[in-house]
């Protein structure tokens, strides 16, 4: 039997995506982990570009398509690794106790391309095109505290824990985000990630939005600059995002 291997490059892609939608888990009967994770349709670009540098750990029939099942409707695409004993090692890195804890020792593992991989998954540009939001909720405080020290110390990137509540079954629930509340905060970690980009339709994900038409162009510019896209490419992608909010819709 061959015996399997773990490029770095899936290992960094690995470790991003479970701080976003991917998980490792031991299924029952079996010995060792598997890497999953799922993304919409409207991603299949990113998707299928996530497939294709996991390919030492990927199996004949490792993604499928399937009908959301979490009550938001939709179709999904979903992934799933071969049985590794590589997988288990990191699995025994990241779990506690069976159970996935975020923990300094590995964040300390996460390169640019890991939270290039964490942004594409769970982060968005927010308030106006201006700010920026990690989906955190499923961490507790104490692991949204970790997370906020380690972009600080390590990346140097300042980031707030946030509130949020939502009614589930009936009840109010509280949960927490991590927050970029500033441009030139947003801009310092993009600036980090952009580099790793290579599926045009996520440049949404990374494009700050300016009435400032020189701002926009000094943007776009880095944009261009740091990822290798044509201009008009970015532009193209600019125009779609400033088309979704209202402010900007006179400007187009």
């Amino acid at each position: 039997m061959k015996k399997s291997f773990l490029l770095d490059k899936s290992k960094e892609i690995i470790l991003g995506s479970l701080l976003g939608d991917g998980s490792l888990r031991i299924h029952k009967d079996y010995k060792n982990a598997r890497f999953s994770f799922r993304h919409s349709v409207r991603q299949k670009d990113y998707f299928f570009w996530k497939v294709s540098q996991l390919r030492d750990i990927s199996g004949k029939k490792c993604y499928w398509e399937s009908k959301d099942k979490d009550g938001f409707g939709g179709k999904k695409l979903r992934f799933q690794s071969v049985a590794t004993e590589q997988l288990t090692d990191l699995y025994n890195l990241v779990c506690k106790k069976g159970k996935f804890r975020v923990q300094r020792k590995w964040l300390n593992l996460l390169t640019q391309l890991s939270l290039a991989i964490w942004w594409m998954d769970d982060g968005s540009i927010i308030g106006n095109g201006r700010k920026g939001v990690f989906c955190t909720e499923s961490f507790s405080y104490e692991e949204q505290k970790i997370l906020a020290r380690y972009l600080k110390v390590v990346w140097k990137i300042k980031v707030h824990i946030g509130k949020i509540k939502r009614v589930w079954n009936g009840k109010e629930k509280t949960y927490y985000r991590l927050w970029i509340r500033s441009s030139e905060e947003l801009k310092k970690f993009l600036r980090i990630i952009l580099p790793q980009l290579e599926i045009e339709s996520m440049l949404q994900k990374f494009l700050i939005l300016y009435k400032d038409i020189n701002l926009q162009q000094r943007w776009i510019s880095e944009v261009v600059q740091l990822t290798g896209f044509k201009k008009s490419v970015v532009e193209k992608y600019l125009e779609i995002k400033k088309s979704k909010y209202k402010q900007f819709q006179k400007m187009i």
